[in-house]
């Protein structure tokens, strides 16, 4: 068998390093009533998360929204953003 198999494999790994969000569609924010103020803690009592993250909350575009929002975040995807701005709603970036 050649030395490079025999060999441990060693290397850089980014594991450690690696950012965690809650994820959140915009499908999943039809369960709020319209003109709703929306945080991290509102979504975690709806039950859209499970628990924060340390690097917080990521609000996805997936889906469609008819209702005018208030949503505060960690990040915001481009199409999310515009879906919900679009629907009359705003969003905010939560800084960590």
């Amino acid at each position: 068998m050649p030395l490079h198999r025999r060999l441990p494999k060693r290397g850089f790994t980014n594991a450690r390093f690696k950012k965690e969000f809650s994820i959140v569609n915009v499908s999943d924010l039809v369960k709020f009533d319209k003109g709703s103020k929306i945080g991290p803690q509102e979504l975690l009592a709806a039950g859209l998360i499970r628990k924060l993250e340390k690097n917080g909350v990521r609000i996805l575009g997936d889906g469609q929204l008819d209702r005018a929002l208030h949503i505060s975040a960690h990040y915001f995807t481009e199409s999310a953003r515009q879906k919900i701005t679009s629907a009359g709603g705003t969003c905010e970036v939560i800084r960590l």
